[in-house]
């Protein structure tokens, strides 16, 4: 398999709107950028994402977190307590652009159950759908979610644009023996193996930062945008 560049973005802890701004604006920058992009973050806060699609009044029923913050891919929510969160970028020009959604779902759980191997912690990925609460990402599961002992421990929801593919994942270590470190080295080294990725550190420029903090100030942290539906 002929390597392959991606860039690498570890960007810490950052504020919800921030968090869901920089990945529209590393959409947007997608063709520009030119090659894929893992990111891995997490929240200075605890905060429940939901879906793009759902409607702010039933979420807010169904998850004490808050704030509540509106995804920019579909899916239902999300709580951000304890997870640990990562989003995969494609430019329209790359292989996984092309997939049908089933099919690039597929691919990151199984990445993910690759990196978890190397870490000798045996997980599934879900043959079929048992949904016990709609709209709610980890009560039950959906197929090709992964599981761990029967129970989901990861999952993702995608927008697919002109500009690019776009996968925020969740991954829930819970009760598993492993160190958020450990994971994100685990699934790099997965991910040369499994695909011949070469990975370069992605320094964010200042176009990339402006624009991310303009979405988080006028889209993500405004609570009109968030109960807009």
């Amino acid at each position: 398999m002929k390597a392959e560049r991606w860039f690498l973005l570890e960007s810490g802890a950052s504020h919800f709107a921030f968090n869901m701004a920089l990945d529209e604006a590393l959409l947007e920058a997608m063709p520009r950028l030119g090659i894929p992009v893992l990111r891995f973050y997490s929240w200075s806060e605890p905060v429940a994402s939901f879906g793009y699609f759902q409607r702010y009044v039933e979420v807010e029923q169904f998850t004490p977190l808050r704030p509540l913050v509106r995804r920019p891919t579909a899916g239902g929510i999300v709580p951000h307590d304890a997870d640990w969160t990562y989003s995969l970028l494609f430019p329209p020009n790359h292989a996984w652009y092309g997939l049908p959604a089933v099919e690039s779902y597929r691919s990151v759980h199984e990445w993910i159950k690759n990196a978890l191997a190397r870490l000798d912690v045996a997980t599934q990925l879900a043959p079929s759908s048992k949904k016990e609460s709609p709209g709610q990402c980890f009560i039950g599961y959906e197929q090709f979610d992964l599981l761990w002992n029967g129970r989901k421990i990861a999952g993702a929801a995608q927008r697919r644009r002109r500009d690019g593919l776009l996968i925020q994942g969740s991954f829930q270590p819970s009760a598993l023996p492993l160190n958020r470190a450990g994971w994100r080295q685990a699934m790099q080294r997965a991910g040369e193996d499994r695909f011949a990725i070469q990975w370069s550190l992605l320094e964010p420029d200042e176009r990339l930062l402006q624009r991310a903090a303009e979405l988080a100030s006028t889209k993500y942290g405004r609570e009109d945008y968030n109960r807009r539906r």
